[in-house]
Formats: structure tokens, sequence, C-alpha cells
């Protein structure tokens, strides 16, 4: 085999070589290796490696922790986190007017406070109809209170009328029982009988006059009842208008005007926030003018998240509701920048009401007991759905903690006696699930393999790889010595 087709191994076993055991050596340290050992060609390297913290840093090693799973009886999706339907809350203008915005985009808002102002012509409208209603209450309702009195008097007037025309009917009995016996004279009749024409003419007036009068009172009362319900429709369109409750719009509060009720106070609307959340967008700019139900902003509740994976169709023998599940993050780490490989989520498994026929798949959904810092809205994950719980856990640790040195595959366990060294150890694995892999000896419960950082190791530590050299100025590499 050509030189150049060894040269990119050599150059990672040259930069490891160099952080592991210093420039002037070509291979890490090996415990129980001595220094001529380590630096013979072709010498096996030992199966201990030094890993002081330096080199812990340097070459971003990290442990992560054996434990048991069922990792036969495991099924692994891939999914994202999306918000639930509940989670956003859109904001729009109930009236035409100018939008004065008091809040920007991601901005976070509690519950309570104000969102924007509209100052609306429509509204000054609701207030002046409101106005003219209780105006006509008032107006309606004094009326009414005039009719008492003169319903009385005119009930007293009526009964005057009736005692006259009694009057008048018992004398012109009289004159004709004096005519009869021959007595009396003739124009007095006359006089009688017409004085009694009159009499009940004027209390048929009266009585005429009463019905217009009753009239009078209940088309009043109508009408006053009518103003009333007016009011209470403009009252309740005035409360879904600013949120506020009925008795609160009477309440009367101090304006430069003097005592008004708060309904009539109030110039500009101000919409405050229903629930507490965070900005997502704005739909207006500041200042514009609005027409009726244009939207104005939207607010989300970034915790109101669910996780939404794609099974398959071929496994919904498998799947059902209710099954524990965990959320795990998408890269199976924990150096750097990245999600640590245990940050994850537990919930209950939801089976969508319908599969896609195209892709054979069907809709999962996870709403996570607690949610964790990396959970975000359209963030990538996978979905772990334990099928079987009746199966024992086997130990098992992350399959990117596992290396292939050739055909073999390799494990380094930290030594439970010094943590500043890694044991390499040909791992006897079982079956895997993906991510996570069965280990059937060599490690026990509460032992640490390595995670990241394991492939240097291998290459350090590999029998089978190039080991020792130089490099030049240019870049060439060369075996041995200057």
């Amino acid at each position: 085999m050509s030189r150049s087709s060894f040269r990119f191994p050599t150059l990672i076993l040259c930069a490891l070589a160099t952080v592991l055991a210093g420039c002037d050596r070509a291979v890490p340290v090996v415990a129980g290796a001595s220094g001529d050992d380590a630096g013979a060609e072709g010498s096996s390297p030992g199966n201990r490696v030094d890993i002081p913290p330096g080199v812990r840093t340097n070459l971003g090693i990290t442990f992560v922790g054996a434990e048991r799973r069922r990792v036969a009886r495991t099924l692994r999706v891939p999914g994202r986190f999306e918000l639930t339907p509940t989670a956003r809350r859109e904001y729009r203008t109930m009236l035409p007017g100018r939008v004065e915005l008091l809040v920007g985009q991601f901005d976070r808002v509690e519950a309570g406070e104000p969102l924007y102002t509209i100052d609306s012509p429509a509204w000054r409208e609701t207030q002046q109809q409101l106005s003219e209603a209780q105006s006509a209450i008032a107006r309606l309702s004094v009326k009414l209170e005039t009719f008492g009195p003169l319903m009385e008097a005119h009930a007293r007037h009526e009964q005057n009328l009736a005692e006259n025309v009694a009057i008048w009917e018992e004398r012109v009995d009289q004159i004709e029982a004096v005519r009869e016996a021959g007595g009396g004279r003739l124009n007095e009749l006359a006089e009688a009988r017409s004085a009694l024409t009159a009499a009940r003419a004027e209390f048929s007036d009266v009585r005429e006059k009463d019905a217009q009068l009753s009239a009078a009172r209940a088309e009043a009362e109508a009408e006053l009842a009518s103003a009333r319900s007016r009011e209470g429709f403009l009252l309740d369109t005035m409360s879904a208008i600013l949120d506020v409750p009925t008795d609160e719009l009477l309440r009367l509060v101090t304006t430069p005007r003097g005592e008004r009720p708060l309904w009539r106070a109030i110039g500009r609307i101000e919409v405050r926030a229903d629930e507490a959340g965070v900005v997502e967008s704005l739909g207006l700019t500041n200042g514009s003018w609005a027409d009726q139900k244009s939207a104005v902003l939207t607010i989300v509740q970034p915790d109101r998240l669910r996780f939404h994976a794609l099974g398959l169709q071929s496994d919904l023998g498998l799947l059902r509701d209710g099954l524990p599940a965990l959320i795990v993050p998408p890269t199976p780490t924990k150096s750097g920048s990245a999600i640590d490989i245990q940050d994850t989520m537990t919930g209950g498994l939801a089976l969508g009401l319908s599969g896609d026929p195209n892709g054979r798949t069907v809709d999962l959904f996870v709403r996570p007991d607690a949610l964790a810092s990396w959970a975000r809205p359209g963030v990538t994950a996978h979905l772990e759905i334990v099928t079987d719980q009746s199966e024992s856990p086997s130990l098992a640790i992350p399959l990117a903690a596992v290396q292939r040195d050739g055909l073999s595959p390799v494990i380094f366990r930290r030594d439970p006696d010094n943590p500043n060294v890694a044991i390499r150890i040909e791992a006897d694995l079982g079956v895997d699930d993906g991510r996570w892999v069965e280990v059937h000896s060599g490690l026990g419960p509460g032992d640490e393999v390595v995670l990241d950082g394991a492939f240097q190791l291998m290459l350090a530590t590999s029998g089978s790889m190039q080991r020792g050299g130089h490099f030049h100025a240019d870049g060439t590499f060369h075996e041995g010595e200057h």
C-alpha cells in the first residue's frame, strides 16, 4: 500500500499523540507499557490509556453511564416539536380605526398588559347611541311618573261626571212622574233632559280620554322597555369590545369634566393581553388605519408544545394510546454546545386520527410531562417508544460510544478506581435500536464509557494504524525521525 493512503489517519494519530504525550512522542502514553515499548516500531498498544483533565478537554472527551433499557422492545421514530392548537392567540380589530402599537415583535407580555390602542369613530358613535338610549330612558321615566297623578285626577273627574249624570237622571225621572200626575211644566222637563244629555256626553268624552290616557301610558312603558333593552344591548356590545364587565362600565370615574361613567370617559380603546405569552408577529405598522377584523398581532405561549412524530403504518400492531414514550435529542453526544444525550422528556403516546396513504405513515403525538430547555417549535428530535413493558431490561450504552477497529467493536470504559484512565475493551454487544446497544459483558451498572472522543482513543490504541513520523513545513508527513 502506498504511503499516501496512510496520510489521513496518520495526521489524526500525530495530532492525538501530540496532545497525549507531547510533541517529542508519536504515540499516547499507555499505562503498563514502558516508554521504549510505546515508541517501538510495530509494538501493540496496551488496553489502558491515560486521559488526564487536559487531554479530556483538548479532545472533548465525555462520558456516559451504562443503563438498563429494553433495547429490543424500543421503537424509534423521528419528529419535531410544534405548538398545540391552543398555544396561539390572534388579536384583531373589533372596530375600524387608527392603531397604535404598544409592544414589539418577540416581546414577552403578561396577562392584562396593554398591547395596542384603537382610535375609532365607530366607538364614539356607539357612545352617542348609548347616551341617546339613556336620555330616552330618563325622559320616558319622567313621563311615566306624571301618568300617576294625571290618571288619579282624571278618575276623580270621571267619578264627578258619573254622579252628575246620576243626578240629572233622577231629576228627569221626578219631572216625568209629576207630569204623569198632571202637574209640572213642559219646558222644565225639556231643560232637565237637555242637561242630562250634556252630562252624558261629557261623561263619554271623559271615558274616551281615559282610554287614550291608558294607551299613552302603555305606549310610554313600551318605549321605556325598548330604550332599556337598547341600553342593555349597547352595554353588552361595549363590554365585548372592551372586555370589561357591564357593571364596571357603569362605574363613575373622575374626568376633567367631572364624574362620568367609565364607558363615556373612554376615548381610545385599549386592548390588553388575555394570557401571558410572546408576541410572535405584527400584522400592522404603528399608526396605520385598520378595518374591522384586521389582524393586529399574534401571541403564542411557547410552553404549550407537543411532539409530532411519524411512525410507520406497519408498526400499528405495536402502537397504542398511553404507551410510555421518551423524547431524546437528535444528536447522541454530550460535547460542546450540543444537547446532552441524557436531557430527555417523558410523556404518554397518543395516536393520530389519520395516516398518510402515500408515505405509509401515521401521526404520533406526545405531550411532555415537563419541557426541557431545548424544546422549541420546529426543533427536531427522536421519539423512543417502549412497546412491551414486560420484558426485562438489559444493560446498554449509546451506539455512538462503540468504535470499529477493523472488524472488532471497541469501547472505552472509565476506570472506576482511576477516573484519569480509560480501559479499552473489545465489546460483547447484542441487539441495538439505532441509538442504544446491549452490552453482554465487560460492563456493570454504573460504569461509564467514553462517548465523545472514543474515535480518537481508538486510533491511538489501534495496532492496525500507522504511528510515528514527523511533519515538514509544506505539510508532508514522513515516518521516523529527522
